[in-house]
């Protein structure tokens, strides 16, 4: 089965082609008749009774929380929950890090978001020095482990990375700062993790080669022009929901 098979995928950031653009009246049509697929899938999903797990990965400012408004929009909202990952509160640090993943992981017919991920053990945490070399590194079969017993479980998992530019990111960084509505938005932390580019563009390609497998393939979204990484979004749910599901 298709399925079955490792996807023939870019798996590296310089490979991306970050020039893709698509024009508001394209987006809009290709819009309107994805998001009534995806509200049929979900729907399948619940009759099937088999969970969905959308993981979503990516610069800061690359439009995660865009990507995942506009995939959620015709999806029943009984069904699905959004889980925005920060970092762990003090309850959290006392256990192993997956344990707060473990709560959140959606059930059978039911969808749950990332808006990022336990991959932090091995991007965040990793280049910040919050674990230890030790730690991040066994962290990849960890991981590898915990979407295996996902999907052994029955879970659809689908993980995105939203890749823009370094120039556009910042771009996006000053419209956030000059804007009142967004500045909320920007923080010291994401002018210092910019300052560490190189070292966090290191860690997500080695995540990619380590942690892509065939049924849990890494999606690596061009995301310069928002239309096109949505665009995106929806089409690489909706192929992959109806190779599961239908």
């Amino acid at each position: 089965m298709k399925s079955n098979q490792m996807p023939t995928r870019i798996l590296h950031l310089n490979q991306l082609d970050n020039t893709q653009t698509l024009s508001p009246d394209e987006y809009q049509a290709k819009m309107k008749v994805l998001k009534n697929r995806i509200r049929e899938l979900t729907f399948l999903s619940k009759t099937k009774e088999r969970p969905l797990l959308f993981i979503f990965e990516g610069w800061d400012a690359a439009g995660k929380g865009g990507a995942i408004r506009r995939l959620t929009q015709e999806i029943d909202p009984r069904l699905f929950e959004v889980h925005n990952i920060s970092a762990p509160n003090s309850d959290e640090i006392q256990h192993h890090y997956l344990w707060r993943f473990w709560n959140r992981i959606p059930k059978k017919g039911q969808i749950g978001i990332f808006d990022r991920s336990h991959y932090g053990r091995v991007l965040v945490e990793r280049v910040e020095g919050f674990a230890s070399e030790s730690e991040w590194s066994r962290a990849y079969e960890e991981i590898l482990l915990f979407e295996e017993q996902l999907l052994s479980f029955g879970t659809i998992i689908i993980k995105f990375w939203l890749h823009i530019d370094k120039e556009e990111q910042l771009v996006r960084f000053e419209s956030r700062k000059n804007d009142p509505l967004k500045r909320w938005k920007l923080t010291d932390e994401d002018w210092r993790n910019r300052d560490k580019w190189p070292l966090y563009e290191e860690a997500a390609n080695q995540m990619f080669q380590k942690t892509n497998t065939p049924k849990a393939p890494w999606i690596l979204v061009p995301a310069n022009d928002k239309y096109f990484a949505r665009k995106m979004v929806l089409e690489t749910v909706v192929e992959r929901l109806e190779e599961e599901l239908e």
